[in-house]
């Protein structure tokens, strides 16, 4: 089954009814996929969802600024 390498999204199953002429028409199953991209992470090319991506993208670019200085307030 395709799925993230990251977090484990796989396909779902989700039903749906059409309504016809004042009543509803249960139809068949269909199955939704995640949207899977390829991207290298650690070096290593892997299937990674959209959500794994973007997640990717902002630590990347958290690491590439000057880090930030942690401060604690306290009371």
């Amino acid at each position: 089954m395709r799925q993230c390498a990251i977090c484990s999204k796989g396909s779902q199953m989700g039903g749906a009814r059409r309504l016809l002429r004042g009543h509803y028409n249960p139809v068949n199953w269909t199955r939704k996929y995640p949207n899977l991209q390829y991207a290298r992470v650690k070096g290593v090319r892997k299937l990674i969802c959209t959500n794994c991506l973007k997640t990717l993208a902002k630590k990347g670019a958290e690491a590439k600024t000057a880090p930030a200085a942690k401060t604690k307030i306290v009371a």
